[in-house]
C-alpha cells in the first residue's frame, strides 16, 4: 500500500517525535539556543530533520529570540557600482558571521527610506543598514529617528552608511577631504578652467563633494563660475543629461569637468564623445569613487578613490560589536586621488 503524499508543512513536532526527543531539545537543536544539548540528541534531531525535509520557521524564531539571522541592507540604487560594491564586502562579511542579507532599494527618496524602515521593523532584522547620503533639513529625518530608535530599542542594532549627524553607529566617507584634494591635484597638474557636473542641492554626498572642490580650488586662488555648475541626476543618466546643459553653454573655454561621482563622470565623457569633443584632448574628466568600470573606460578616469567593500565589511563588523554602554561608534574613511588617463598634465 503507498502511503499518500504529505500536503501540509513538516512541523517541530514532528521532527522532534522522529528523534525520539522533546520539543523543547529539538527546538533548542535546531535555533541555535545557547542552552547546551547533549551531542547525540542533537545529532538524532539533525538526521531527521534532514529526513523530514524540515525548513525552521523563521518568523517564529524572531518572536521567540527578538530578531532573525537577517542582515537589513538599504540602499540607494543596486545598479550602480557604488551601492553593489558594498553590498558584496557587506554580504562575504555576513557569510563568516552566518547571516544572510535581504536588500530594499529607496531611489534617494527620503519618504520611501522611511516607508522600507517601518516595513523592515516588522520582519525584525538582527541589523539594518542604511546606505546612501543623507538628505540636507529633511523633515522625515524626525520619523525616521524614531523609527530606528524603536528597533534598537527591541533589541536590533542600526549602522549608517554615509555623513555623521544621526545619532547611531556611522561609518563616515570623508566627501569634503577627497574632493578639496582632488581639485588641488589637479591644479598642480596645469588646470585652470573647471566646470562641475552635480547632483541635486538637498544630497548631502553632493553637495560636500562640490563645496570640498570649489574650496581647494579656491586655496589656488581660482573657482568654477555658476554657469558652468550644472544639477542632474546622480546616475550615468544624469551625468549625460550634465553634459548636454554644459554642452549648450558652451565648452570652448572649460579645461576640465568635474562630476561628484564616477558614473555621472563616465555618462558625462559618453555624451562629449557624441557631440565630437575628444577626452582628454579637448575636455579632461575627473570623477568620485573609483568605481571598477573607472578603471576600464577610456581613457581610465579619474577619481577619488573610496575602499567601498573594504566599508561594507566595516559596516556589519560595527553592527555586530558590543557597544561600550551608550556611546555611539563613528568610523571616518579617506579617500585616496588617483590620476589616471583622463586628466594628463596640461
Amino acid at each position: 500500500m503507498t502511503t499518500p503524499a504529505r500536503t501540509s508543512p513538516v512541523t517541530l513536532q514532528d521532527v522532534a517525535a522522529a528523534a525520539g526527543v522533546s520539543l523543547a531539545t529539538a527546538s533548542r537543536s535546531l535555533n541555535g539556543s545557547s542552552r547546551k544539548v547533549n551531542e547525540e540528541y542533537r545529532e538524532r534531531v539533525a538526521a531527521a530533520a534532514t529526513l523530514l525535509g524540515y525548513t525552521p520557521n523563521l518568523s517564529a524564531q524572531a518572536v521567540a529570540k527578538g530578531a532573525t539571522s537577517t542582515v537589513a541592507l538599504m540602499v540607494s540604487d543596486i545598479a550602480d557600482p557604488y551601492f553593489s560594491s558594498i553590498a558584496a564586502g557587506l554580504m562575504r562579511a555576513a557569510e563568516q558571521a552566518r547571516l544572510i542579507v535581504t536588500m530594499a532599494v529607496t531611489d534617494r527618496d527620503a519618504e520611501r527610506e522611511l516607508e522600507l524602515v517601518r516595513t523592515l521593523r516588522g520582519q525584525r532584522p538582527r541589523v539594518l543598514i542604511l546606505t546612501g547620503s543623507r538628505f540636507v533639513g529633511s523633515e522625515l529625518e524626525e520619523a525616521l529617528v524614531k523609527e530606528l530608535r524603536a528597533f534598537e530599542e527591541t533589541g536590533g542594532r542600526v549602522v549608517i552608511v554615509s555623513q555623521a549627524g544621526l545619532p547611531f553607529d556611522t561609518v563616515v566617507t570623508n566627501n569634503y577631504s577627497g574632493a578639496k584634494q582632488l581639485a588641488l591635484t589637479l591644479v598642480d597638474q596645469g588646470y585652470r578652467s573647471f566646470a562641475a557636473i552635480t547632483g541635486a542641492p538637498d544630497l548631502m554626498t553632493s553637495r560636500d563633494r562640490l563645496r570640498g572642490f570649489a574650496d581647494g580650488l579656491a586655496e589656488r586662488g581660482l573657482s568654477i563660475p555658476s554657469a558652468r555648475i550644472v544639477e542632474a541626476g546622480f546616475t550615468r543618466d544624469g551625468g549625460s543629461a550634465g553634459a548636454d546643459m554644459l554642452l549648450d553653454r558652451g565648452t570652448a573655454d572649460i579645461e576640465l569637468v568635474f562630476a561628484v561621482n564616477d558614473v555621472m563622470a563616465i555618462g558625462a565623457m559618453s555624451r562629449f564623445r557624441e557631440a565630437g569633443l575628444s577626452i582628454p584632448t579637448d575636455l579632461a574628466m575627473a570623477g568620485f569613487d573609483d568605481i571598477a568600470t573607472a578603471r576600464d573606460v577610456s581613457p581610465a578616469l579619474t577619481t577619488v578613490r573610496l575602499p567601498l567593500e573594504a566599508i561594507g565589511r566595516a559596516a556589519l563588523e560595527q553592527a555586530l560589536t558590543p557597544r561600550d554602554g551608550e556611546r555611539r561608534n563613528t568610523l571616518a574613511v579617506d579617500g585616496e586621488v588617483i590620476l589616471r588617463g583622463s586628466t594628463p598634465p596640461r
